[in-house]
């Protein structure tokens, strides 16, 4: 992509156990954000699958010259993958969601067009029957607290539109136990949130199982009291970056073709 078209969208998703979905995923993502701007980039972070989702990722690239994949060295979390990807995204505009198609992409120009009402993060505040009820009742419980203590939208999940100076403020909070969610409000810039309809899973399940949930909330509540009262090393010197095995980038003549035909199709 030419200098002059650097994307002005962003959009990063951590990818675990997720490779039966993701060619549809990509298909909706790019249906819609090609009705946003034709300067965008997608950036997938797998985050140590095992279950072949690096191998379909690699495929998708030749297909969709938009799509970048970053392939962990191993596993490291879905915050620290979220992480890894959002240093290396370059959009004015980042938006972060997850990759099992419950977070409904022609939601990302209604975000966007709130981050212009002159706030630095706008999340997608979750709404429907996502998942079941007991899950449902637990994470509400969990995103009280964190809005008790971080300020951020009490409805706040993972799918979240960021305008570019808060992503490089986030990327070097210093969390022992990184929580994006929590980071984002721990910034205390301006931020809101717009009702979504999430969608139920359409295969598999979820990654996080009761106990993985209990502990993650434990720890995410635990490391945003630390840091509240931590007087120093509160940011880190660089951003957190996750070991990486490879990033596999769509090719320059790719992106020459697309600028061609848009300036093409925008002639007289």
């Amino acid at each position: 992509m030419s200098k002059n078209h650097a994307p002005q969208l962003s959009v990063v998703l951590p990818v675990y156990r997720s490779k039966d979905i993701l060619q549809a995923l990509v298909m909706a993502l790019t249906k819609h954000l090609q009705l946003i701007t034709p300067h965008y980039e997608i950036i997938f972070v797998n985050d140590g699958c095992p279950d072949g989702s690096s191998e379909k990722l690699r495929e998708l690239t030749g297909k969709f010259p938009r799509l970048t994949v970053i392939d962990l060295a191993k596993n490291v979390g879905q915050h620290r993958a979220v992480l890894t990807g959002l240093a290396q995204a370059s959009g004015q505009y980042v938006a972060i969601m997850d990759a099992d198609l419950q977070d409904p992409p022609q939601a990302l120009p209604l975000l966007m067009a709130k981050i212009d009402e002159g706030y630095a993060a706008v999340f997608a505040g979750r709404r429907g029957r996502y998942e079941r009820a007991d899950r449902l009742l637990t994470s509400r419980v969990f995103k009280r607290a964190l809005h008790l203590l971080t300020g951020v939208p009490a409805d706040a999940g993972m799918y979240v539109m960021l305008e570019r100076s808060l992503v490089q403020q986030v990327i070097l909070i210093n969390f022992f136990f990184p929580f994006v969610v929590a980071m984002i409000g721990c910034v205390g810039r301006p931020i809101t949130s717009l009702p979504v309809v999430r969608n139920r899973r359409p295969v598999g399940e979820s990654a996080y199982s009761s106990l993985k949930r209990l502990k993650t909330a434990v720890l995410a509540l635990s490391a945003v009291l630390v840091w509240k009262v931590r007087k120093r090393k509160r940011y880190l010197q660089k951003p957190y970056q996750a070991p990486i095995s490879q990033i596999v980038t769509p090719s320059k003549d790719e992106y020459l073709k697309e600028e061609l035909n848009a300036v093409l199709s925008e002639s007289p």
